[in-house]
């Protein structure tokens, strides 16, 4: 079972499992696990959403026995962050936690994902349960769009968190720059720099939180997508720079698997390839919610403010479960 609706679009989705073909992927942060679901996207009716009956009781069973990280533990775990950062002279390394919500009988889930869909409208808005795996999230980040018949490419640089009522610092302004230099210097290996637009820099609302965001647009040939997204992801949003050196560090550093929090969802149509950053996601069990959460970190970072920024993006799925 998979639904899903795209940004600003209203519509609600899912697959007809009749055609052989993968048009729906979803790829783990690490790149080793894929779960693709079968068949063209369909459009949903959403009376027949509301008839269908979607059970607490069909999630798996929790059988991790992962345990939360405390407050104390993640900022010792973000000293170790910053400590590498300045002995390396990193620009940024993100750091994630997992936050483990279990106090509650049953989930609404349909109303759950009713909920996350009228909060986020500007974001790719999914949930699935394949049988082994329930996940739920929506968030805005595009690692990549491509239209079939112009041959476009659209990406952005997305970075910097803060309550929308705050404003910039120089921290967030200056870990949203090497994201985008980094999706330049990407983008130069397959068209010139000159046949590349670029937006201002500007801001981009999710929910409670703001984000800084560059947008990227050009024209590039059908057959170097693939290499185009591998390269791109995971970006210094979810990863850091230099991507291999803090991918490995994340994964030495970091009390959990990220599994496919920070990896990416695939959504193939007749007109385009659209490629979502999977972050604001949560993975459901009967018995548990498993939200996923992270932060950029660098020299200039306050530990105390990043495990608060934390706490407010787990917000972002949390507050629309609909529990009892």
């Amino acid at each position: 079972m998979i639904y899903f609706k795209f940004p600003f679009d209203e519509k609600l989705y899912s697959t007809d499992k009749k055609a052989d073909k993968n048009l729906i992927q979803f790829h783990s942060f690490d790149g080793l696990r894929q779960i693709n679901f079968d068949g063209n996207t369909i459009e949903i009716d959403q009376e027949k959403f509301d008839q269908e009956v979607i059970t607490n009781n069909s999630l798996p069973e929790d059988k991790s026995n992962f345990v939360a990280e405390t407050k104390d533990e993640y900022l010792q775990k973000l000293e170790e962050v910053i400590q590498v950062i300045n002995e390396n002279e990193l620009p940024k390394l993100v750091l994630s936690r997992r936050k483990i919500f279990n106090d509650f009988n049953q989930i609404d889930l349909k109303e759950s994902f009713k909920n996350l869909c009228q909060i986020y409208p500007n974001a790719f808005r999914y949930i699935f349960n394949n049988g082994e795996d329930a996940w739920m999230g929506a968030f805005s980040e595009v690692l990549g769009k491509f239209n079939k018949m112009t041959h476009e490419f659209e990406t952005m640089s997305l970075a910097g968190t803060l309550p929308v009522s705050e404003e910039w610092s120089d921290k967030e302004i200056e870990e949203q720059k090497p994201v985008s230099s980094y999706i330049r210097n990407i983008l130069a290996r397959y068209v010139t720099l000159s046949e590349v637009e670029e937006s201002k820099t500007h801001d981009h609302i999710s929910g409670n939180i703001k984000h800084l965001r560059t947008d990227f647009k050009a024209k590039i040939q059908a057959e170097d997508l693939d290499s185009l997204i591998q390269e791109l992801h995971p970006t210094p949003a979810v990863c850091g720079i230099p991507k291999d050196f803090c991918k490995e560090n994340i994964q030495k550093i970091e009390k959990f698997p990220r599994e496919f929090y920070a990896g990416y969802i695939k959504i193939e149509t007749e007109e385009s390839i659209q490629f979502f950053v999977n972050l604001r996601c949560a993975k459901l069990y009967q018995n548990s919610v498993h939200l996923f959460v992270g932060g950029g970190i660098t020299a200039q970072s306050n530990p105390e403010k990043e495990w608060i920024e934390t706490e407010l993006k787990s917000e972002a799925v949390l507050k629309n479960l609909v529990i009892s």
